[in-house]
């Protein structure tokens, strides 16, 4: 053992010496790229005391790492997100001040295709919700993303008007995309009377669809503005007078197609007794429950979903994130 080795061996310096040589070996190991042993040897110290020294470095602002990704993200804001509403995971889409909702949602989409197309480990089973938001993500969702994929829809989808929305064919989508098969719920997202829906959820194929989508470990959901333009509305499930009566009762917006209240409460019972698909409880014991967002119409809805914790991973632009960062993570 050298001298400078026996010198150090015992005790690091707690003087200004330490702080050179934590200099020393944060720029030989970041800057240089030796190994914690190389360094170790060249300054007589332990492999121990070189990686304490580097974890110092790095809680005492000497070493600052900072991540750039090369695929549009900003990562400050998502760890933000994770730290604040105990995320699994965010993605944040830098838009700066696009406002237009359409393009918001085409760029959040983006996002949200790539984040899953790399999920690792690829889910062979993926339960996926319908609307406006989840169709762009289908055409954005590059060729052969999860070869073999099982794709269920998780919520009632055949429309009573004729839509742009490509609504019941997203699963199909998701799925040709992927190169796997699609299992579709054949029924519509609302009925007229709660017996009907259960009548419904105890048919043996109805019945075998919502034990998928319940079995599906990963579900990626949109979620949807309350206001006159909602799909809901535009596929007739609902009257554009419903709107102001759900808003009087507390509505924010609704996800899987049920309406939920900022604490993420069911705020029509009435009308959830007559929605058919997968309960939001179930979203809480998903591995991955992947909400995707974009524009300010939605901000309110996704405060919700946060605070409900009915997402464990959420996909948004700069805008809406900066708003959850702001609002209270309880209900007002």
């Amino acid at each position: 053992m050298t001298a400078q080795r026996q010198a150090y061996s015992a005790r690091l310096p707690m003087d200004d010496q330490r702080d050179h040589l934590m200099v020393q070996v944060a720029k030989a190991y970041y800057e240089l790229d030796r190994t914690q042993a190389q360094i170790a040897d060249d300054l007589g110290l332990t492999r121990w005391q070189v990686g304490k020294l580097l974890t110092e470095a790095k809680a005492e602002g000497v070493v600052r790492i900072a991540i750039t990704p090369r695929i549009g993200r900003t990562t400050a804001l998502e760890v933000d997100l994770q730290r604040g509403f105990g995320l699994r995971d965010a993605v944040v889409v830098p838009t700066g001040d696009i406002a237009d909702p359409a393009l918001l949602t085409e760029m959040v989409a983006q996002a949200a295709a790539t984040y899953l197309a790399n999920l690792a480990p690829r889910p062979a089973l993926l339960g996926i919700s319908w609307g406006r938001t989840m169709s762009a993500v289908a055409r954005a969702l590059p060729p052969g993303w999860n070869p073999g994929a099982h794709v269920v829809l998780v919520n009632g989808s055949t429309a009573l008007s004729a839509t742009n929305a490509r609504n019941a064919a997203v699963a199909e989508d998701f799925a040709q995309a992927a190169g796997g098969t699609a299992t579709l719920l054949p029924v519509p997202a609302i009925v007229g009377r709660p017996g009907t829906r259960a009548a419904l959820e105890d048919d043996p194929i109805v019945a075998r669809v919502l034990a998928l989508a319940d079995a599906a470990p990963v579900v990626c959901f949109g979620m949807g503005e309350l206001s006159e333009n909602s799909i809901l509305v535009a596929s007739g499930y609902l009257a554009p007078q419903d709107v102001p009566r759900l808003r009087a009762l507390g509505a924010v917006g609704d996800i899987l197609g049920r309406f939920i209240t900022a604490s993420g409460q069911i705020a029509d019972a009435g009308l959830d007794a007559r929605t058919i698909g997968l309960p939001l409880d179930a979203l809480r014991q998903k591995t991955h429950a992947i909400g995707i967002v974009a524009g300010a119409d939605k901000h309110a809805i996704a405060a919700a979903v946060l605070r409900a914790g009915y997402a464990s991973v959420i996909v948004t632009d700069e805008a809406t994130a900066r708003s959850l960062l702001k609002t209270p993570k309880e209900a007002p």
